[in-house]
């Protein structure tokens, strides 16, 4: 085993954590994340328990002038939970779930993924808006907005945020809500990690589940243009117990209910998910078949198997390279863009997952929260190049890249989604938060963070 430096072994004898460093049995394992294209190695690896542990180690790393990552799920595209010769503060551990049924509220630790969230909720019949991949961890997503199925029925993550706890860049922990630090409490929402560590997250809850209503219908790529443009005029006609998601660029599974000629062949998907009953869903879906699709799935289906059912398109250790971007409208010239660019994908677990915004994510104010994304936009279009292997990485993201550029002509805006950015370069962030909210966040950061301590993440500087 490789010897720790002298003030890392001081530093583990007394820590109330386990501290791992190089030559560790388990280090690998810890240090890694679900890209498997980052592979960096931090000097010590801080697994916490409880709030008072990350302040033990938050002060211990900036005693020591050690760059601090912070790993929840380890689900980001670029990474950040992990450093080369820093300290990783590792949450892992820190993944309890509690619910309180009676007054619709959970608490979960910073460590807990999508997963553990949605199996302690829905035992109850609830739920708030999460992740599409179910290892994606509840930090990440919470912190940047958080867009799922539950958008249109509950808003983002972040609206559903009702308090939480933080360790500060001076290793205070403190309480976070619309009455404690409420200037923090409105960062957190939408601001990513660049205010402190939150070690405990509190979210109301709504009635969702325990089963919900699926419909699936694919078309191949030969009628691309037609199923976006019944697709685009469609969604809008849903009713609002049921919400519309376009899976462009899809490759069909290989699944029991894909005929056999069409499994793995590319093309798009319109998903409709339904939360009132099977009747119901079946009356809203029919419209639909009027559009030809070559297949469908119509089924009732576990809302937590929903939440995992792009999961196989996401498995830990693939490479993975993302860009965004938010759409007024699929316009017909993106549309054109769509059929030029999706059939240049590599591998077949790429695609462009399309979000439609409506709902109760428009009844929020663009200034009720951090969150970077305009609440007037329509889509928000994810480019997502996922390969099993480096040797195809390069070709992917350069997919990814080419299809970017192509579609920023018809974005609303410039910057994309915090959450599914690769690159945050400094002109992408402040682009995606816009001038007037990001220097606002500036200005909080220097309040909460003024050394930038927090630093791994798509970064906010503190204000000179």
């Amino acid at each position: 085993m490789a010897q720790a430096p002298t003030h890392l072994d001081a530093f583990g004898a007394t820590f109330g954590g386990e501290l791992l460093t190089p030559g560790h049995a388990d280090y690998d394992r810890r240090r890694s994340v679900w890209n498997g294209a980052i592979d960096r190695r931090p000097a010590a690896i801080a697994g916490c328990t409880s709030a008072t542990q990350v302040a033990e180690a938050v002060r211990f790393a900036r005693s020591k002038g050690l760059e601090i990552a912070v790993r929840g799920g380890g689900h980001n595209y670029a990474g950040h939970a992990v450093c080369d010769g820093g300290m990783m503060i590792h949450l892992g551990a820190m993944n309890r779930v509690s619910v309180d049924a009676g007054a619709r509220r959970a608490q979960c630790g910073g460590g807990a993924t999508w997963g553990d969230f949605d199996a302690a909720t829905q035992a109850h019949g609830l739920a708030t808006t999460g992740g599409f991949i179910s290892h994606t961890g509840v930090a990440g997503l919470a912190l940047g907005g958080g867009i799922g199925w539950l958008t249109k029925k509950a808003g983002l993550t972040s609206d559903n945020l009702v308090a939480a706890e933080v360790v500060l860049a001076d290793s205070r922990i403190v309480r976070a809500s619309g009455t404690e630090h409420p200037d923090l409490f409105w960062a957190l929402k939408g601001g990513g990690g660049n205010f402190g560590v939150v070690t405990t997250f509190e979210f109301a809850l709504h009635p969702v589940g325990p089963m919900v209503n699926l419909g699936l219908f694919f078309w191949g790529l030969d009628r691309g243009a037609e199923a976006l443009e019944f697709s685009r005029g469609f969604i809008p006609t849903l009713p609002p117990d049921a919400t519309g998601f376009i899976a462009v660029a899809l490759s069909a599974p290989p699944a029991p209910f894909v005929p056999e000629q069409h499994r793995g062949s590319p093309g798009h998907a319109l998903l409709v998910v339904g939360f009132g009953s099977p009747q119901e869903h079946a009356a809203i879906v029919a419209p639909v078949r009027q559009a030809a699709p070559l297949f469908e799935l119509v089924t009732p289906i576990p809302y937590v198997a929903l939440q995992q059912m792009f999961n196989d398109s996401a498995t830990w250790g693939t490479f993975a390279y993302e860009k965004s971007l938010y759409l007024d409208e699929l316009s017909d010239a993106a549309v054109a863009v769509i059929g030029e660019h999706a059939g240049r994908k590599n591998s077949p677990v790429s695609f462009c997952p399309t979000f439609s915004l409506d709902g109760a994510y428009r009844a929020h104010a663009d200034d009720d929260s951090a969150f970077g994304g305009s609440r007037e936009a329509g889509y928000l279009f994810n480019i997502a190049g996922h390969v099993p292997s480096p040797a195809m990485y390069d070709a992917e993201r350069a997919w990814v890249r080419s299809f970017w550029e192509a579609m920023r002509p018809h974005a609303s805006g410039t910057g994309g989604y915090v959450n599914f950015m690769t690159d945050p370069d400094d002109d992408r962030v402040r682009a995606a938060y816009g001038g007037q909210k990001y220097e606002r966040l500036s200005r909080l950061k220097a309040t909460y963070d003024p050394d930038n301590v927090f630093r791994r993440n798509a970064n906010i500087k503190p204000a000179a």
